[in-house]
């Protein structure tokens, strides 16, 4: 009896020591959130970002696509008026971990429209991925790949 219970034990330790459960229950949590048609290959993406966050030493918080782009600049557009205000696509750039809060960004007091929205989301996550080429180039190629959000 004394067996079962150990081995429990160590499972339990294991899956403590490398958090399984905790990154089990955020791939769930994502997947229930987001729905993808592919859910095995959404998945896959997913950890294959967590892996060249992990091997790079930068954070990619970018478990998004277009289509995830798109919806989060349709909540911020919610008049549906096809533009955000500066103050709104700043927020939206720190969210994103895209932007520092005292950062100057050009444009102040001018309205950004989804396309200028995108492509400086696409902009700013290539100079994320550049930053990593010296360490790592493999990863700096997948990266690039993988995050560009066209």
């Amino acid at each position: 009896m004394e067996g079962a219970g150990s081995r429990e034990r160590q499972a339990r330790e294991y899956l403590e020591k490398h958090r399984i459960m905790e990154l089990l229950n955020h791939l769930t949590s994502v997947l229930l959130f987001f729905r993808p048609e592919k859910p095995r290959d959404y998945l896959i993406t997913l950890l294959e970002r967590l892996r060249i966050a992990k091997e790079t030493g930068i954070a990619f918080p970018f478990f998004m696509d277009n289509s995830n782009i798109v919806a989060m600049f349709e909540m911020m557009d919610s008049a549906g008026r096809g533009a955000i205000s500066f103050v709104q696509y700043k927020e939206a750039l720190k969210t994103l971990g895209l932007c520092t809060a005292d950062e100057v960004l050009k444009g102040e007091g001018h309205i950004v429209t989804l396309d200028q929205f995108r492509d400086e989301v696409n902009k700013r996550t290539l100079e994320i991925c550049e930053k990593t080429m010296g360490r790592d180039s493999g990863s700096y190629q997948t990266a690039t790949g993988l995050l560009l959000l066209r």
